[in-house]
């Protein structure tokens, strides 16, 4: 026989098995162009830890998803809802409410076949509810502002007279101030500046820069344009629905409108605002507007 047999056998032992990461389907959202990372939390059952690490790795514009937040839809946490919200903004931290953010998430529940009337949901801010309306906008039900202070003086050193300042809770912590234009204001500059001023404590607040374009009044609709700076985003976001309450609201109880209705234009969009009853006591107050689904995709971890 020609040439010869080796007496070692060749390593025919199977290969390690190829470390694997976890995949994570994910769909963007828009309301308004306030736009959100959402997750069907039921099934994956992520941590407080782990959602908030998500979203401070994810939401980033140039080396993530790019979002304003995620937004996590988990299971019911107590009687008669139909599902936890859960909202963590574009740094990790948590955010008590966001009020396009749970638009969306209504919408991505109805969509995932909870489709309740009205839908009825928990969040860090309290227990919601909302309807998914005909024209594809989504009308959350939110209860009334509290700790309203107007003309609250502020401790940095900016242009505004105090009487133009007012302090609003709408489910998280809303500066609003009253503007000539709102289009020339330096959002960036001076809303990073109010956003973390003293008078407003620990946690700070977004910053409204509001423009009454239209008092309204007498069954009319009132317009107003705002422009906001987002605290756990730290910039100027296209919406917010949040600030579109607090504006609409401020603008009724200092007084600058008697109307129960507003139009609220944002750089992204229009969101509505209404509410029955005195602005001291609103009843079946509301914020409406589109709840956008942009694309899906994965995501591994």
């Amino acid at each position: 026989m020609n040439g010869f047999m080796s007496s070692t056998m060749p390593d025919r032992s199977a290969p390690p098995p190829i470390a694997r990461k976890f995949v994570l389907e994910f769909t963007k959202m828009s309301g308004a162009g306030n736009d959100f990372i959402v997750i069907d939390n039921r099934f994956y059952r992520f941590g407080a830890g782990e959602l908030s690490e998500m979203a401070a790795r994810f939401c980033p514009r140039r080396t993530g998803v790019g979002a304003d937040g995620l937004l996590a839809l988990g299971m019911p946490d107590q009687e008669g809802v139909d599902y936890r919200m859960a909202y963590y903004n574009a740094d990790g931290s948590l955010g008590t409410m966001c009020g396009n953010g749970a638009r969306c998430l209504v919408r991505f529940a109805w969509d995932a076949g909870i489709q309740g009337h009205p839908l009825v949901f928990s969040s860090d801010a309290g227990v919601y509810r909302a309807d998914v309306r005909g024209d594809a906008s989504v009308r959350l039900f939110v209860p009334p502002p509290r700790s309203f202070e107007p003309g609250i003086e502020l401790m940095s050193d900016h242009p505004y007279p105090r009487e133009a300042c007012n302090y609003l809770w709408t489910g998280t912590e809303h500066l609003v101030v009253f503007v000539e234009d709102a289009a020339e204001t330096d959002v960036e500059t001076i809303g990073a500046l109010l956003r973390r001023d003293a008078a407003l404590g620990q946690t700070g607040a977004n910053v409204n820069f509001v423009c009454v374009e239209e008092e309204g009044g007498n069954g009319q609709v009132a317009r107003l344009r705002v422009r906001t700076f987002e605290k756990g985003v730290e910039a100027e976001t296209l919406a917010c629905g949040t600030g579109a309450i607090a504006s609409s609201m401020t603008a009724a109880l200092s007084g600058r409108s008697e109307a129960t209705r507003y139009e609220v234009n944002m750089p992204g969009g229009r969101l509505f605002i209404g509410f029955e009853g005195a602005p001291q006591e609103p009843e079946n107050l509301y914020l409406e507007g589109p709840a956008e689904v942009i694309y899906r995709g994965n995501l591994e971890l």
